[in-house]
């Protein structure tokens, strides 16, 4: 957007928000709250998602490095973990993702980074092996082996960032292609098929387990990987099919027609055996589960397919929800994962990606409706991905333009 009272109104909001959360010893307000996800490594909720921030203003020149390098200190204090907890969003994965922001800016975080990487490396590694010895056995996935949050879409989306012609980017992008082929089961259902419920563990609720679209923890992100690999002509065997494959289902499931599509969140065996999604279980369009992310996700698979249609229809879908009051009214959060920053910054960046007109015209009304909100909030919640961070981050990116490679959103698999 060129330089406009919503922009201006943007950019303000932003600097307030990150002003203050310049300090970490006062970000939290009442002191930092228990829980792994407060966690200094944690890119959801700790330290790294806010030095983040503050890397991706010190790298656009709107505010210095000094900022920056303190949040990082706080990010990695402590023992780092690699382990099996370890993922894009936690331990070495998610402090190589943010370092590796700082590091294309200044020289002083590259041997930091080299040790990072290297415990990344063997993070993914190990996942790989796992992963692969399941589809070996004929066994469904359980959701921490493929999603963006704990999986290995995650991980691929930070390699893919880092060092696209990698061997370990083409040996992630090697497993989401295997990811895709039919299991020999004869089911009917796609491979991705999680024999647990939404949450990740076994549920009454979700006898026959569920499939996921979402972006968070589904096959959306893996879609969006992919796409992204071909776009970046990191073309791995198989990618093409395994991409028409997930689109196939996509489309199998989609709802609406081609001016308002949507996609639902997720299904049951239940309503796969009925072959029937009822309109009640539109998911609101947040980035998790929502338009936000699956939009994105078709947009970014047509344009690595080359299907002008599919892109079209990616991007009806998004502007029927930005013109649409009811569903803008069920996103009363203001974060990335559930509220309004998520949706905004999906439509600045699909809106940015094709130069889509219609969509670019409902930022400013949007971005409104979020620094309104923000300006209302008294939660104080510092977050990245939940709270002010995020949202800090988002208005950042509207008002200044994207910075240069690598993009901060890849742990969002946006770009």
């Amino acid at each position: 957007m060129t330089t406009t009272a919503p922009v201006r109104a943007a950019l303000s909001t932003a600097d307030r928000l990150a002003l203050a959360l310049a300090d970490p010893s006062t970000a939290w307000s009442g002191g930092r709250p228990e829980g792994v996800r407060a966690w200094p490594q944690s890119l959801a909720g700790g330290a790294s998602g806010i030095a983040l921030l503050h890397i991706e203003r010190a790298r656009t020149g709107r505010a210095n490095w000094d900022t920056a390098h303190t949040w990082l200190t706080a990010a990695v204090h402590g023992e780092v973990s690699a382990a099996a907890n370890a993922n894009l969003y936690f331990g070495a994965p998610a402090l190589a993702f943010i370092t590796h922001r700082a590091a294309t800016a200044s020289s002083r975080y590259l041997r930091i980074l080299e040790r990072l990487d290297a415990a990344t490396l063997t993070v993914t590694r190990n996942r790989l092996r796992e992963a692969h010895q399941r589809i070996d056995r004929a066994e469904r996935p359980p959701m921490e082996e493929f999603d963006l949050i704990q999986g290995l879409s995650g991980l691929g989306a930070h390699h893919l960032s880092r060092h696209p012609h990698h061997e370990i980017t083409r040996d992630v992008l090697a497993y989401l292609v295997r990811l895709t082929e039919p299991l020999p089961n004869r089911s009917g259902l796609p491979a991705w098929w999680m024999n647990v419920s939404p949450t990740g563990a076994q549920h009454a609720d979700y006898p026959g387990g569920h499939g996921n679209f979402g972006l968070a923890h589904g096959i959306g992100s893996a879609l969006s990987i992919l796409s992204l690999s071909l776009l970046r002509g990191v073309d791995v065997p198989g990618a093409v099919d395994a991409v028409e494959r997930i689109c196939a289902w996509t489309d199998q499931w989609r709802q609406g027609d081609q001016t308002a599509p949507w996609w639902p969140g997720y299904l049951s065996m239940r309503q796969a055996t009925d072959n029937h999604v009822h309109s009640a279980l539109r998911p609101r369009p947040s980035w998790c589960y929502g338009v936000s992310g699956t939009a994105r996700a078709q947009q970014l698979a047509g344009l690595a397919l080359r299907d002008p249609v599919r892109v079209q229809v990616a991007e009806n879908a998004l502007l029927a929800t930005l013109r649409d009051p009811l569903q803008l009214d069920k996103l009363p959060e203001t974060g990335l994962c559930h509220g309004m920053a998520g949706l905004l910054h999906a439509a600045w960046r699909m809106a940015t990606e094709t130069g889509n007109a219609e969509i670019t015209a409902e930022l400013p009304r949007l971005t409104d409706r979020l620094t309104t909100a923000l300006d209302q909030d008294e939660t104080e919640n510092p977050e990245l991905l939940d709270g002010t961070a995020g949202a800090a981050l988002v208005l950042h990116t509207l008002g200044t333009g994207s910075a240069p490679p690598p993009h901060w959103d890849a742990f969002l698999a946006l770009a």
